[in-house]
């Protein structure tokens, strides 16, 4: 069981994905910032000096704050559109190294296509 795990554990894919958690763990608290340090004060400037944090309401002695919850839901969006955006750019990045790969011909591809002439020339000369 210890060998399996071992095994699991040192494959690629765990090792990506444990490297993706931290750098969306890193990616997360940037964006956090951008969020609570820069988006939120426009936002609050757009709308008269407002401030998101502060917006609550209290319904019996619980304190309901929607504010917090607004701002949750801007930084949600923020987030996806940045993730959408990176994993687009990435995206665009294969594809572009895919066709790159795909325009050199490889040594087997150049023989085979030398073949094929030669072939051809035989066949146009043995009908004349």
């Amino acid at each position: 069981m210890w060998k399996e795990f071992k095994n699991f554990a040192i494959k690629g894919n765990v090792i990506d994905l444990a490297i993706g958690v931290i750098i969306g763990g890193a990616f997360g608290k940037i964006v956090t910032s951008l969020v609570n340090d820069m988006m939120m004060p426009l936002f609050g400037l757009l709308l008269g000096g407002l401030d998101f944090s502060a917006l609550s309401f209290t319904l019996g002695n619980a304190e309901m704050k929607y504010g917090l919850f607004i701002q949750s839901i801007v930084n949600f969006f923020i987030i996806s559109f940045s993730i959408f955006i990176f994993i687009r750019y990435i995206t665009k990045i294969k594809k572009k190294d895919v066709q790159e790969e795909k325009a050199v011909p490889t040594p087997e591809e150049e023989l085979l296509k030398e073949i094929r002439d030669l072939l051809k020339e035989q066949t146009r000369h043995s009908k004349v």
